[in-house]
């Protein structure tokens, strides 16, 4: 598929935006990548991940925050875009417990303002990050679209089933076409440090134990972020449809009267924590020293996607396995820590 269409992608520098902005480039598409670079994790990665970016054809980077309305607004204005990518928002559930005040600001004050700058700018597609983290409380699994999600268990997960609700207003009342995703535990190459994988590789080098929550006994969706971004980009150029079926008296939550849809992205193949971290001990050539811990507050013990209207919707379904991804993280992390 190949566009000259010009996509924003906000949060550029982070790890799915990184990610994304290489795909669609790779596709013909122009971006502008807009990140704050704010120091929530080493913004020396950030700005690595900038570097690579930067020398792509077809990408320009604009630094300023979503809160910042007229900062944000002007450079609608100023690269008239097609569509937009809001990847941006203040990550993670374990930090929602200490700083809760951060989620209201970027994930709902900055998200006000996407949704008031792609109104205003006819933009004719809004695809944004929601998260996994919405099924909260529900054991229904696997996790679908159509289940109702009103049972957060963390501020964060709060943040984004309110970005959905917010997203289907502009939906309805400005016929705005928006496209919520709700990833379930991305991982891969230039990753975030306070997930996982990252945290877990880092330690078993380092000769330090890891904390294993629930005793090891979790079950999460590991997606790998090729996937993610394969299912961004083709679902990018597709406006969300209204749903002609659609029903108040038994109402989807995942589409609309209105030109509004939610998918699930995930690897629809959950994995218990204990295997995940015996492939990284494998591919590290390390045992791990396990310092096994209860449920952490905010968590949830298991999360298995169902993704049959992404398959429909796009033709595509994410498949990389744990194996083939954690090796590609470890030899990507050896590379770029070596270097330092």
């Amino acid at each position: 598929m190949q566009s000259n269409a010009t996509v924003l992608v906000t949060g550029a520098a982070g790890f799915i935006g990184f990610h994304l902005t290489q795909k669609l480039t790779s596709l013909g598409f122009k971006v502008v990548g807009y990140d704050n670079l704010n120091d929530y994790y080493d913004v020396n990665l950030k700005n690595s991940r900038l570097d690579i970016l930067r020398k792509l054809p077809g990408f320009t980077f604009e630094q300023g925050d979503l809160v910042d309305y007229k900062a944000l607004d002007s450079v609608f204005a100023a690269y008239k875009f097609d569509y937009v990518v809001n990847l941006a928002a203040q990550a993670g559930v374990r930090y929602s417990l200490t700083n809760p005040h951060a989620y209201l600001k970027s994930n709902l004050h900055g998200f006000l303002n996407v949704l008031e700058t792609c109104r205003h700018h006819k933009v004719k597609h809004l695809v944004y990050a929601s998260s996994s983290s919405v099924y909260g409380a529900n054991k229904k699994m696997p996790f679908s679209v159509h289940h109702n999600v009103d049972h957060p268990i963390s501020l964060y997960a709060a943040s984004k089933k309110s970005n959905e609700l917010m997203a289907h207003t502009y939906s309805a009342l400005f016929n705005l076409p928006t496209t919520g995703l709700r990833f379930f535990t991305v991982y891969g190459p230039y990753g975030r440090p306070d997930m996982a994988l990252f945290i877990f590789t880092k330690a078993i080098l380092e000769g330090r134990p890891i904390d294993v929550y629930n005793n090891g006994k979790m079950m999460r969706d590991f997606t790998y972020v090729d996937d993610i971004v394969e299912s961004i980009s083709r679902l990018v150029p597709k406006p969300a449809r209204p749903n002609t079926d659609w029903n108040g008296m038994a109402p989807d939550p995942a589409t609309s009267f209105a030109p509004y849809h939610i998918f699930n992205i995930g690897n629809n193949q959950p994995v218990e924590l204990m295997r995940f971290i015996e492939v990284i001990e494998e591919k590290l050539g390390i045992k791990a020293i396990k310092n096994m811990m209860p449920l952490q507050e905010g968590d949830v013990p298991q999360t298995y996607a169902d993704v049959e209207d992404l398959m429909r919707e796009v033709d595509f379904k994410p498949s990389t396995t744990i194996e083939s991804g954690i090796g590609r993280f470890i030899d990507w992390y050896k590379s770029y820590y070596q270097k330092k």
